[in-house]
């Protein structure tokens, strides 16, 4: 630009001196003094750094970045182009499309819900499964919610709001859109999972007990996930506070072990599965029925009625006796005949009483051992082992009542009896011999 002010300069120099001699160096006096011919390459230098200058500015503009519209900006501006609507204020047109908008977003929700819903439901009653009816009526209020507040959203871009207000309801619509996009995935995450509970519940499964805790951990985990992520759409830089909970995440670790310990034994019971809720186990030195399986323990009801709750770092730790999931419960006895007892006496008091256990349809027959086991201190000790077919408690201790009955009834009728703890002291020497003496 300078350069062709400057040739500018010089061609209406040469306009103002027409009469000029062609050849300037013909008509110049050698005592005139030099022409200025230093101070016009000077100019043209200048001019021409000045240009390089302008052309290195140039290159180092970048062009501001136009954000692209986005669905509802289109949908507006669309409506307001088909209305001829160019004004830059709010005119009484302008409220009046605003109102249209609501009162289209009203309409087209009870389609939503009485059309479109109500057509997919009548399809899911002719399926097998349940999981797309209970689908349809968990995801009809949040679908029907985000056709209102799209309405309400375009409602006011119709409206020319000041600066403040555009950079408000931006991140207004940001925040309200993210809310009920995880609103639509948590409430179809949810409705899975009470699915997949009952089916596990229906089949008998053993991770049906853990499946009230499963639910729980994922859903944390996922709103914890939707938060992350509606806080990065906002332009927060979640990965600087991700970072910085790097640090504060050692400290809790080492304040939490516990804690954190309890949790992992949590997830070692859910994967492992040595017991569910209602079974009777015994851990290390308690026994109860499992009531809860939480995050930080396992709480069982004894038979003293009262409620215990074991650390799942305990639980995981310990060893798990699970007595519900026994087939047969054990049964082992020692009955002690007296001394008397002669060895014809004793066998047929043994084939007696394998008789009983075998004729019992409440034994299980894959085993009774009945044997003459011991020479006691004070009794002939039989051993009886067998197995209530039962592991019911309480109809296992029904049995042996009614077994015990039958065998005492076969003692008695061998003439038998069962012997008791005694002693005998036998005294010997000149004492005893005086005292004995005086005795008779």
């Amino acid at each position: 630009m300078a350069l062709l002010l400057v040739g500018a300069g010089w061609l209406q120099a040469a306009d103002a001196s027409p009469s000029a001699p062609a050849d300037a160096s013909a008509a110049q006096s050698p005592l005139d003094p030099p022409p200025a011919v230093p101070v016009v390459t000077a100019s043209a230098s200048q001019a021409e750094q000045a240009l390089n200058t302008s052309a290195a500015a140039a290159s180092k503009v970048v062009p501001a970045s136009v954000r692209t519209p986005d669905l509802l900006e289109h949908t507006v501006d669309s409506v307001l182009k088909l209305f001829n609507v160019q004004s830059s204020g709010n005119t009484p047109t302008h409220y009046v499309i605003a109102v249209l908008f609501l009162i289209g977003a009203i309409l087209l929700r009870r389609v939503v819900t009485n059309v479109i819903f109500a057509f997919f439901k009548r399809l899911a009653k002719h399926t097998e499964t349940t999981l797309d009816d209970e689908l349809f009526a968990a995801l009809e209020t949040p679908v029907a919610t985000t056709v209102v507040v799209a309405g309400t959203v375009c409602a006011l871009k119709v409206l020319k709001l000041s600066e403040t207000g555009d950079r408000v309801l931006g991140y207004g619509a940001t925040v309200t859109f993210s809310l009920v996009f995880f609103w639509i995935l948590l409430r179809a995450f949810d409705t899975i999972l009470d699915h997949l509970h009952k089916v596990a519940v229906t089949r008998g499964m053993g991770v049906a007990a853990f499946m009230p805790w499963i639910k729980k951990s994922l859903i944390t985990v996922f709103v914890i996930f939707g938060t992350l992520i509606t806080i990065q759409s906002l332009g927060y830089d979640v990965k600087a506070f991700l970072a910085g909970l790097g640090i504060g995440g050692l400290a809790f670790a080492l304040a939490a072990q516990d804690t954190i310990a309890n949790l992992f034994g949590s997830v070692v019971v859910a994967i492992d599965q040595p017991f569910k809720v209602g079974e009777f186990v015994r851990i290390g030195g308690y026994e109860g029925t499992v009531e809860d399986i939480g995050l930080r323990s396992t709480k069982l009801r004894t038979g003293a009625r009262t409620l215990i709750a074991i650390p799942n770092k305990t639980v995981a730790a310990e060893a798990v006796t699970n007595l519900t999931r026994m087939p047969q419960r054990r049964v082992d006895q020692v009955l002690g005949l007296t001394y008397d007892t002669t060895p014809e006496q004793m066998e047929a008091v043994l084939a007696d009483i394998r008789g009983i256990l075998r004729a019992d349809p409440a034994v299980h027959q894959e085993l009774i051992a009945v044997h003459f086991a011991n020479y006691g201190a004070s009794s002939l000790d039989i051993q009886i082992v067998f197995f209530a077919a039962d592991p019911n408690w309480l109809k296992h201790m029904e049995t042996r009542e009614r077994l015990n009955l039958q065998i005492m009834r076969a003692v008695a009728a061998r003439g038998l009896s069962f012997a008791f703890p005694t002693q005998t002291v036998v005294l010997d020497g000149p004492v005893a011999k005086q005292l004995a003496a005086r005795k008779a």
